[in-house]
């Protein structure tokens, strides 16, 4: 990567392909070579796009009012407030457009910017009354637009919704059995419980024999968590309800264990796991413990004819031609994609694999928040069967890594159904394999402030049989979909019967295909899970 320019200043320099405002009367972007500088002169945090060889800035951004959204792997679109004399310093929005050179240097520029806001925003505080000194925006105000916020602690407030979560016998049995086993790591410590809900992991930490914990709940659940321990009083006096977003709320002491439940489907949704992150670094202690402590994205191709037979049949309805005396066909083809940029979250039978799972790994313990902003994981599976692939199937699991039992909760395919069921990711334009042929391909998440992600899918075919050598793509399809917005079709799984070839070609064990992560530090413990889990997933895949 060439990347960020200069070696004095190489973090706060980036080279462009492209600026353009979006107010401009003409759309033509800059032409000579263009830079953009972080700079702090005067102690007035901005952002800068300007000519490499000229020192007057062309566009002056202000840093701490700016938001940088993505439009694609390589381009951007940078939103802040402006004010204009000539109208009385009347604030304004001010829109620029940027195209980065290539995808690396795009990511490095979206980490340096939320980095070098978040210090501007630490260092632009409001004076009150009283001569003491806060911060005017939490980082989850700053990240989350304010009505998936309310929607998000309005759903989370409602005793229905805990009530299915606790109901999920998977879920809550396995965190009770996690914490009860390594009792040895709660005895005599500090606990925090990171969104609390309705308090029953704060409940079990007491049990285990906490000496303290820190029940953290921003929505209106934390009244009805407060007297749920109340009820409890053998366990009510060690526990301790804070109404507040983890992002904002002060503790008294630092924590030994975090607990939380920050899973959403596909692990990632609702962007919980970055208010986990951000409790690690603020309330925990250098050698504490988090449980779960790491994650795990399981992702296998899968065919799957009578989904995509009913995610296409529901365009049909735009096909008539005499609805009402109205033509609805010239609708058809956008009815159609829209229908297939959604996410199905249902349970179905592992036998829809065509090849062996690979994983990515989130360690929490270790990632950074700005990791979870943005996902890349390259794709490589060795298909087993001949097969037309629909999409991408996913699940997750996640490690109690406690000293006495290390404990695994998966949502695996062929394991007791949880409430997050799996994912699949299908494709409008499927694609066909032969047994032993290569798929490879890039899932590609980026986080949006709607509390998602959006999922960026795509899969090829490598060339098989006689010129295989020279690894042409001999098919490829893409597809672009909205985490947020799934097909709920949770149906449990179907009885599928075995195609002729699959009977022949069994699925190697999940040990045989490379980690596909980054985080290769934790190789050794991610390939070693606990027993139960090792025996589940031989299970589902080796006795296809």
């Amino acid at each position: 990567m060439e990347g960020p320019i200069g070696q004095k200043e190489k973090q706060l320099e980036f080279a462009l392909a492209s600026v353009s405002e979006l107010s401009s009367a003409s759309s033509a972007a800059q032409s000579k070579p263009l830079v953009a500088r972080f700079s702090a002169d005067f102690g007035v945090a901005e952002l800068r796009f300007q000519q490499e060889s000229e020192s007057i800035a062309a566009i002056n951004v202000d840093l701490p009012t700016a938001k940088l959204f993505k439009l694609g792997p390589v381009q951007s679109v940078c939103i802040s407030e402006c004010s204009d004399s000539s109208k009385e310093q009347t604030a304004y929005s001010r829109g620029v457009n940027v195209q980065f050179r290539n995808e690396e240097e795009s990511r490095a520029f979206h980490c340096t910017f939320e980095q070098k806001k978040k210090e501007a925003l630490q260092g632009k505080q409001l004076q009150l009354p009283n001569g003491t000194v806060s911060d005017t925006r939490s980082k989850f105000d700053d990240k989350i637009e304010p009505s998936s916020s309310k929607m998000y602690f309005h759903y989370y407030g409602q005793l229905l919704h805990q009530q299915n979560m606790l109901q999920d016998y998977v879920r809550t049995g396995t965190y009770y059995a996690a914490v009860i086993e390594n009792r040895s790591d709660f005895i005599g410590r500090v606990v925090v419980d990171v969104g609390a809900g309705s308090g029953i992991l704060s409940l079990f930490a007491a049990q285990a024999g906490a000496k303290h914990v820190y029940a953290v709940e921003a929505s209106e659940m934390a009244e009805y968590a407060q007297k749920l321990i109340a009820g409890n009083p053998s366990l009510a006096q060690r526990i301790t309800v804070v109404k507040g977003k983890v992002e904002e709320v002060e503790l008294p002491e630092k924590a030994d264990i975090l607990i939380s439940e920050p899973m959403g489907t596909l692990l990632v949704n609702e962007r919980m796991l970055e208010s986990y992150v951000i409790a690690r670094d603020r309330f925990l202690n250098p050698y504490g413990k988090m449980f779960p402590s790491v994650g795990r994205i399981h992702m296998a191709p899968f065919s799957d004819e009578y989904l995509f037979i009913e995610i296409a049949n529901k365009a049909l309805f735009w096909q008539q031609q005499n609805y009402y005396g109205v033509d609805l066909t010239s609708l058809y083809g956008s009815a159609f994609q829209g229908y297939f940029s959604q996410p199905v979250v249902d349970a179905f039978d592992p036998r829809l694999l065509v090849a062996p799972p690979i994983f990515h790994v989130i360690d929490f313990m270790k990632s950074k928040e700005e990791q979870l902003y943005e996902i890349d994981v390259p794709l490589r599976f060795i298909s087993s069967v001949g097969a037309r692939v629909h999409g991408l199937a996913c699940w997750f699991d996640v490690l109690f890594n406690g000293s006495t039992v290390q404990r695994w909760l998966t949502t695996a395919p062929g394991a007791p159904t949880t409430h997050w069921y799996q994912l699949r990711c299908v494709l409008s334009q499927p694609i066909y394999v032969m047994a032993g042929q290569e798929i490879t391909g890039r899932l590609h998440m980026i986080a949006h402030n709607a509390q998602s992600y959006t999922i960026y899918l795509t899969l090829s075919t490598k060339m098989w049989g006689p010129g295989a050598e020279q690894e042409g793509i001999l098919q490829t399809s893409s597809c672009k979909l909205d985490l947020k917005e799934p097909y709920y079709r949770m149906s449990q799984p179907q009885a599928y019967p075995l195609a002729q070839d699959q009977q022949q070609h069994q699925l190697i064990s999940t040990q045989d295909i490379p980690i596909q992560s980054q985080d290769l530090e934790e190789a050794e413990l991610m390939q070693q899970p606990s027993p139960n889990s090792d025996a589940q997933l031989n299970s589902i895949m080796g006795n296809v």
